[in-house]
C-alpha cells in the first residue's frame, strides 16, 4: 500500500500553502471534504479575498503573541505579497490597509494550485478517523484508507458548515491527547439587551465609531442590523468580548462640547450623525433635543457618554453568521517554530484549527498562510537532515 511523506487534512488557505511550500520530491496528498479546492478563499471578501493587511503584527490576534510570532516573522506579510507578486498577483488596497484580489479570489487560488501540482489532491472524501500504528498515520476516509508518515491538521474551524466545516480537526487532535479549547463564534455580529433595543430600530445605518472591549480599541464602521449590531468594529470587537460591558464612542473624531458651544440649533442637527442616529442616541441617553445653549449641567454630562456609552452584549449572532472560530487545538501543545505536537511526533497543527483567531482584516488568512510555510519549511529541514 502506498505510504505518503506527508498528508495535509484540508485543502483551505493554509494546507494548500503549506503543500506548496513542500519539497517537491516528497510525496503529499491532500485531503478535504470537499470537491473542489480552496472553498472559503473563494467566497471571502465578497468573492474578491482580504489576503492580509497593511499593518500585521501580534497585537492583531487573539492568542499567544510569542508563538504566533514565530510564524508570522517565518512567513511574513511582505513574504507573502512577494509570493503572490513572483507569481503574477498583484493585490490591491482598499481603505488604505486592505490587500484584496484585484479581480477575484481566483486569483490566489490559482496560484496555490499551480504551487501544489507535485501534490496529490484526495477530495471528496470524508475524514472518519485517524490512528498511528507504530511511526505511520493511518487516516480512515469515507473512499479508503490513507498512511503517512507526516500528518498536517489543516481542517479549520466551525464555521461556515455549508463549506463542509467541522469540528473533525478538534476530534482527532483530543485522540492524540493534545489539549484544545472548544470553537465558538468570532467576528460575528452581536445581540442586545433589551435597553439597547432602540439600536435595532436603526437597522440598514451605519457609521464610524471606536468600540473598546477589555484593552483593545476598534476603529471602523458599525452596522446597525435587525438581530443587532454589525459591521467590521463590531466583528472584530466579537473577537475580544468575552461577557461583561464594552463602550462605543459615536464621534470618534469629534468633540461634541466643541460643536454644541454657542449654538442656537437643536441637538439633533449639530450632532454630525445621521440624523436618526442622533435623535436615538439622545433618547438613549435620557436628553431632550433641546437648543444647544438651554442644555442643564445634568444634560451635557449625559451628553459626553456618547464618547462613552457602555453596554454588555446578550450575545452573538452565532455559527451561522460567524467569519471564523474562536478557540482550537491549544498553542501549549505544539512547537512554535514548526508546528509540531510536543508529544506526538510528526503531528503538525496550522490555521484555524490551532488556537489564534485574528481580527477582521486579513488576519486570519495571514496567519493561515504563516503557519502554513512554516510548517512545510519546517519538514523540509527534517527532511534534509
Amino acid at each position: 500500500m502506498k505510504i505518503y511523506d506527508v498528508i495535509i487534512l484540508g485543502a483551505g488557505a493554509s494546507g494548500l500553502m503549506c503543500g506548496a511550500h513542500l519539497n517537491k520530491k516528497l510525496k503529499v496528498g491532500i485531503v478535504d471534504v470537499n470537491s473542489k479546492l480552496a472553498c472559503k478563499l473563494k467566497i471571502s471578501g465578497g468573492g474578491k479575498c482580504n489576503i492580509t493587511n497593511v499593518d500585521v503584527s501580534t497585537d492583531n490576534f487573539d492568542g499567544d503573541s510569542e508563538f504566533i510570532s514565530h510564524s508570522l516573522n517565518t512567513f511574513s506579510k511582505d513574504d507573502l505579497l512577494n509570493f503572490l507578486q513572483n507569481n503574477g498577483v498583484k493585490p490591491v488596497i482598499r481603505k488604505n490597509r486592505y490587500y484584496f484580489c484585484k479581480e477575484s479570489s481566483d486569483e490566489i487560488i490559482d496560484v496555490l494550485k499551480r504551487n501544489s501540482r507535485h501534490v496529490e489532491m484526495l477530495l471528496n472524501r470524508e475524514i472518519i478517523e485517524v490512528k498511528k500504528i507504530d511511526d505511520i498515520f493511518e487516516i480512515k476516509t469515507s473512499k479508503g484508507v490513507l498512511k503517512s508518515k507526516k500528518l498536517v491538521l489543516a481542517t479549520g474551524g466551525k464555521s461556515y458548515k455549508t463549506l463542509g466545516a467541522s469540528e473533525i480537526g478538534l476530534s482527532i487532535a483530543k485522540s492524540f491527547g493534545l489539549s484544545v479549547k472548544e470553537f465558538t463564534p468570532a467576528l460575528v455580529g452581536m445581540t442586545l439587551q433589551k435597553e439597547q433595543f432602540w439600536m435595532k430600530e436603526l437597522s440598514g445605518l451605519s457609521a464610524y465609531v471606536h468600540i473598546k472591549v477589555e484593552d483593545k480599541i476598534l476603529k471602523e464602521e458599525m452596522l446597525f442590523a435587525h438581530r443587532g449590531i454589525s459591521g467590521p468594529a463590531v466583528l472584530s470587537a466579537s473577537l475580544y468580548w468575552k461577557k461583561g460591558n464594552m463602550s462605543i464612542d459615536f464621534l470618534p473624531n469629534e468633540n461634541i462640547f466643541e460643536l454644541i458651544k454657542a449654538s442656537n440649533k437643536l441637538l439633533s442637527s449639530v450632532i454630525p450623525l445621521a440624523k436618526r442616529l442622533s435623535k436615538e442616541i439622545l433618547k438613549a441617553l435620557n436628553i431632550e433635543d433641546v437648543i444647544c445653549k438651554k442644555l442643564n449641567p445634568h444634560a451635557k454630562k449625559q451628553l459626553s457618554l456618547i464618547h462613552n456609552y457602555e453596554f454588555a452584549p446578550a450575545g452573538n449572532f452565532g455559527f451561522t453568521k460567524a467569519e471564523v472560530s474562536r478557540g482550537g487545538i491549544l498553542t501549549e501543545s505544539l512547537n512554535p517554530k514548526t508546528l509540531e505536537s510536543w508529544h506526538v511526533e510528526n503531528l503538525y497543527c496550522i490555521g484555524e484549527v490551532v488556537d489564534v483567531t485574528g481580527e477582521l482584516g486579513g488576519y486570519n488568512f495571514q496567519w493561515a498562510f504563516s503557519s502554513g510555510v512554516s510548517c512545510a519549511l519546517a519538514i523540509n529541514r527534517q527532511n534534509c537532515s
